[in-house]
């Protein structure tokens, strides 16, 4: 007798290979529509379903997981950060929550590295004069930047981003400090030539970019506080590609128009996906949709993780990619 196929639901709409493996492995419910499911839909899908495969858009909190049918065992999330998912709830309700880490570091690293470059050599304000026809030919002080060779950067949060980010920045000629809840291995650190700073605020003062690569936890949100953003050169850069409620945006605003920061090339936003206006209006900040980690090698490895994940769980295994929840 053949072995029942365990339902799949997947909330957003996957590339066609990822999804075309699903179809073959699983009973899959696709999203071809892509549109973000419903608080509604999400919990029908939870009540009828043996996995979901959520992703960033999808609120997974307390409340909804207590909803969830007696079939769901396990929460395949398509993205390496599970914020947008109560760990410690679902557990409580026997539900395995997986995710797909690794995959997206170095194409995230890539997206840092473009915008530290662009923010400061004023890139995108350069592709408008072209495309505006606002070009008059070059001069010795027209489009005036500055350099990254050099520079200090301060990394928050060396994991695997962060490290790949280092690695990068390192080949451009910047030195490399950083802020992490445990310092880096000694060889790690000596790899990267990187400087270990104990306090926070200590390293800000110093440095000439911020990059933020940290997980938004409780105790991450407004990390970037307004006091914390006050410790910054006027003359420094801030990059953004974590999660947007880590950096405390209003602060953000108000010191860039006093002039108090040089500019900011962000990827994520505190209330995604609005845009804050005002930093749409500045020249100095160059804001991306969410794309640091889009590209299509990444967004199928992810797939590949999510399926191996699944698979593993319902040949009666335990999954590789298995998330905890923090300790109380």
């Amino acid at each position: 007798m053949a072995r029942t196929k365990p339902i799949v639901v997947v909330t957003r709409k996957l590339p066609d290979v990822v999804e075309t493996r699903m179809m073959e492995l699983f009973d899959v419910r696709l999203n071809e529509g892509d549109h973000p499911f419903t608080a509604a839909e999400l919990a029908t899908a939870m009540q009828t379903c043996d996995v979901l495969v959520p992703t960033l858009t999808d609120t997974v909190d307390a409340s909804v997981i207590s909803k969830a049918g007696p079939r769901l065992k396990l929460i395949a999330n398509f993205g390496n950060g599970v914020d947008h998912i109560d760990v410690a709830a679902a557990r409580a309700k026997g539900i395995t929550v997986t995710n797909t880490p690794d995959v997206l570091t170095e194409d995230t690293a890539d997206m840092a590295m473009a915008l530290m470059v662009a923010v400061p050599r004023r890139l995108l304000e350069g592709a408008e004069i072209i495309r505006e026809g606002r070009f008059k030919g070059w001069s010795p002080t027209h489009m005036l930047g500055h350099r990254i060779y050099g520079k200090r950067l301060g990394i928050i949060g060396m994991g695997r981003i962060g490290t790949a980010v280092a690695r990068r920045a390192r080949g451009f000629g910047m030195a490399i400090h950083y802020h992490n809840r445990r310092r880096l291995r000694p060889e790690l650190e000596a790899e990267v030539e990187a400087t270990y700073w104990e306090s926070l605020d200590q390293m800000l003062a110093r440095m000439d970019v911020i990059s933020v690569h940290c997980p938004h936890t409780p105790a991450t949100f407004h990390l970037l506080s307004e006091r914390r953003l006050k410790l910054l050169k006027p003359t420094s850069y801030i990059i953004n590609l974590a999660r947007g409620e880590i950096l405390d945006e209003d602060a953000l605003v108000r010191l860039l128009e006093e002039g108090k920061l040089a500019g900011a090339g962000l990827d994520v936003f505190e209330h995604e996906p609005a845009g804050n206006p005002k930093l749409m209006a500045m020249k100095n900040v160059i804001l991306l949709p969410h794309m640091g980690s889009a590209t299509i090698e990444g967004r199928i490895n992810m797939g590949e993780k999510v399926i191996i994940n699944v698979r593993a769980f319902c040949d009666g295994h335990a999954p590789p990619d298995r998330v905890l929840p923090p300790p109380a």
